[in-house]
């Protein structure tokens, strides 16, 4: 299927990224990668484990090497620096969550919003409750300890912390992995909701049928290079992506993905 290389129902261009490659010594984990997010929209990557995913979303925010082209709002970074790309509006929530375990949750989320506050910005209070009002169970727990957290409150309180930069686009790494079914729905609902107010987000998902569900265009990718790539519900219906990865656990997917 000869799939258009533009997101059809995408605006302004947010983040552009032309053959994108990285290696690990002689092995080649990406390789010639492109893809595309609009301003205002949801883009997912799947594919199986190994692919590259993480790989993907790591080189675009600096924190690997690779050889390629990154726009990200207009700029061009030919070397992506993690300092450069937050300050100019970036964001990862990367798969391990990485919280400061020994600090309490409130701690954690004022910490997202340092770099803003070292440039002279000193609105994090109107942020934090902005963040709390997304996420009312941090607001309960703010006082405890992060390491206290179950899993899904860790996810909340690391897309929480990431929202304390106030990011232009998130990046999100297997935001699902290792949650409650009823978790994973909620988790979900609240990326939805994100794009609603003015976030554009680059999903990376293993849960496939719930990541086409929620998102407007997708990029498969495979042993580091992207395979396919259209509109989500294109791709859902699709029979090659159903047999590889919407046919497997199809029951319990459509359990998490409603």
């Amino acid at each position: 299927m000869n799939m258009p290389m533009e997101p059809c129902n995408a605006g302004t261009t947010l983040l552009q990224i032309d053959n994108l490659s990285v290696a690990y010594g002689k092995v080649e984990a990406l390789s010639n990668a492109s893809l595309r997010v609009g301003e205002g929209q949801i883009v997912t990557v799947i594919g199986p484990n190994g692919a590259g995913k993480t790989t993907l979303l790591s080189a675009i925010m600096g924190v690997l090497g690779s050889r390629g082209q990154v726009n990200f709002d207009g700029t061009l970074q030919s070397v992506p620096e993690v300092e450069v790309m937050v300050g100019r509006g970036l964001g990862l929530v990367p798969e391990k969550r990485e919280l400061f375990t020994s600090m309490s949750v409130a701690d954690n989320l004022l910490l997202g919003a340092f770099q803003r506050h070292r440039r002279g910005e000193r609105d994090h209070g109107q942020t934090l409750k902005q963040v709390y009002d997304l996420f009312p169970r941090l607001w309960e727990r703010r006082e405890q300890l992060a390491a206290t957290l179950s899993g899904g409150e860790r996810q909340m309180l690391a897309v929480g912390r990431a929202l304390m930069a106030k990011p232009r686009l998130l990046m999100l790494d297997e935001p699902s992995l290792g949650l409650a079914p009823l978790v994973t729905r909620e988790i979900f609902r609240i990326i939805s909701s994100l794009r609603e107010q003015g976030v554009s987000i680059l999903l990376v998902e293993q849960n496939a049928r719930a990541a086409l569900r929620v998102a407007d265009y997708a990029y498969v990718l495979e042993t580091g290079q992207i395979a396919m790539h259209g509109p989500a519900r294109q791709l859902a219906d699709d029979p090659r992506v159903i047999e590889a990865y919407l046919g497997l656990s199809s029951k319990h997917q459509e359990m998490l993905a409603s």
